[in-house]
């Protein structure tokens, strides 16, 4: 099979290696082949997650305790202490990461018209490339070691949404970022059973801890995998585009499975139960359905803003809008499971509904690079200007109406008579109330990026838009999640990686032959790097 390529293009020195490298054995199924062939993608993912899981060893979160293997042992001296290999690791960090990212993206285009069947390829790379990321040492995120402590607390006979980790003794040295310090938790009463038990279990070893919560993490992932194509199936997309777009998305594997977020059960759980609940589904199925949503509450609370949507999915079909009476009927079916799993699972952990007022605020852990965290300070600082009344208590009452306001907007998408799909009414919920927040994480898109792909296929430029925000939100990770020892200039550290990863990044969006064309953009940038070009046949040879 041929195809025509320009002469003298940047692509030609390119073209050259992949055939000479596809003369080999070892790495025939890494380039060479037609382009339908998904081999060269799934390898050169598993490349790039290998190359994190050895950056990882560098530059990833370790706990310092004198219960951790790792803080005892010298063996990863020469990538932790030696400056060499600490520069060495945050590069392959970002060079393995931003891979990753390309074979997602190569794997769709690869893909592309075959999306009825991909499925299970979809599904065999994201196992693949999440693989080595089981035994990396936390990176992008060190969220894991505050869940570690919170569990402690709740442990100790302490309440995790009254009481601070930083009353812990040793509490610093456990790992966890000092910016949870003084604030409540914002988790819910299972994922605080969770904790505690992983506290029990390992004895409050970092390492064996780390596993099990990773395996919380993958519990989230394979629910995810078994709910995204059915849902999508369900209302008319496609399943493998969907799974891809989401779910092997390099994000989920880079902060759900290597970062270790309970965010993936939440998903994972919230997914699960919208599967279940059907127009005209049995009370069981129903009832199973409302159950594992209202886990996923029970996760982290911020997910009952889908719980009137989870109502309206049972009644999705139906002829006309529904009436006012069976929206309050089915409502309050919903609520009532809620509220029964709820307290079920406040009264084992005795806190009952703590969480409520902890979910209303942000404490100490608020990031004023948020959009609505820097409107909240700005705010704040320009009445402390003319009233001296402080900024703290002025930027938080504008977090509270932030709040209010994502408070409506879901009820507004809840109680309109328009037809708004329920799955993606709970996306907009979530971005919402993701974007009138003070905080703002890189892995929160991933709370609402299934809720809109599985409603249908997205195309043109929130397409290439999204490719562009996960390779940023990659650099911007890798950049700002460095495990650095204090003799080793932090700074200077981070200069490389940032460099590393935007010369990459240059190179995926605007001189890879293949990626490059995914960003319309770019599309004047490639011809004019080829002018007068005459063609020629060379085999179609593909990274």
């Amino acid at each position: 099979m041929t195809i025509s390529e320009p002469t003298g293009a940047p692509s030609g020195a390119l073209a050259g290696l992949r055939r000479r490298l596809g003369a080999f054995p070892l790495t025939h199924r890494l380039v060479g082949g037609p382009d339908e062939e998904t081999a060269p993608s799934l390898w050169q993912g598993l490349i790039g997650s290998l190359l994190i899981m050895i950056g990882s060893w560098g530059v990833g979160w370790l706990a310092m305790t004198p219960t951790s293997v790792f803080a005892r042992t010298t063996v990863l001296n020469p990538l932790r202490v030696e400056p060499v290999g600490v520069v060495v690791c945050a590069i392959l960090l970002v060079l393995g990461s931003l891979l990753l990212v390309r074979a997602w993206l190569r794997l769709g285009q690869r893909l592309e018209g075959r999306w009825a069947t991909a499925g299970p390829v979809v599904v065999r790379a994201t196992w693949l490339w999440a693989a080595p990321l089981m035994v990396a040492f936390p990176v992008f995120s060190r969220d894991v070691y505050s869940y570690l402590s919170q569990g402690r607390l709740l442990h100790a006979g302490l309440n995790p949404y009254e009481d601070w980790i930083s009353e812990l003794p040793g509490w610093f040295m456990q790992g966890a970022d000092s910016i949870w310090a003084e604030s409540p938790s914002p988790y819910g009463p299972l994922f605080l059973l969770v904790s505690r038990a992983v506290w029990f279990v390992t004895g409050g070893s970092p390492e064996p801890a780390l596993l099990l919560f990773r395996l919380v993490s993958v519990a989230g992932l394979a629910l995810c995998l078994w709910a995204v194509p059915r849902l999508a199936r369900r209302f008319g997309t496609e399943p493998g585009w969907a799974v891809w777009i989401s779910v092997a998305n390099p994000l989920f594997a880079l902060y759900m499975i290597a970062g270790i977020h309970n965010d993936s059960l939440m998903v994972g759980l919230l997914l699960a139960g919208f599967v279940l609940l059907t127009p005209g589904a049995s009370r069981g199925r129903s009832l199973a359905g409302l159950v594992l949503v209202s886990l996923s509450i029970a996760i982290k609370p911020l997910t009952i803003l889908a719980l009137p949507f989870a109502g309206l999915l049972l009644l999705r079909g139906a002829p006309g809008s529904p009436s006012w009476g069976v929206r309050a009927k089915v409502w309050t079916w919903c609520l009532l499971v809620a509220a029964a799993v709820l307290t079920g699972m406040g009264a084992l952990t005795g806190l009952w509904f703590g969480w409520i007022p902890a979910m209303l605020t942000s404490g100490d852990a608020a990031f004023p690079y948020a959009p609505f965290g820097i409107l909240g300070l700005a705010v704040g600082w320009a009445v402390d200007a003319v009233s001296a009344t402080g900024v703290r208590p002025v930027a938080d009452l504008v977090y509270t109406l932030g709040k209010v306001a994502a408070i409506v907007f879901t009820a507004w998408l809840a109680l309109t008579r328009r037809p708004i799909h329920p799955v993606l009414a709970t996306g907009l919920a979530l971005l919402a109330a993701v974007l009138l927040a003070p905080i703002i994480q890189p892995w929160y898109l991933l709370w609402v990026l299934p809720m809109f792909a599985v409603v249908r296929r997205w195309r043109g430029w929130p397409v290439w838009t999204l490719y562009l925000l996960v390779m940023v939100l990659v650099v911007v990770g890798v950049v700002d999640q460095l495990s650095v020892a204090q003799w080793i200039s932090l700074f200077w550290v981070r200069i490389t990686a940032a460099v590393v990863g935007l010369a990459y990044m240059v190179f995926i969006v605007f001189l890879d032959p293949k990626t490059s064309t995914l960003f319309p953009f770019t599309a004047r940038w490639r011809s004019r790097g080829r002018p007068n070009a005459t063609t020629r046949q060379t085999n179609q040879e593909t990274l």
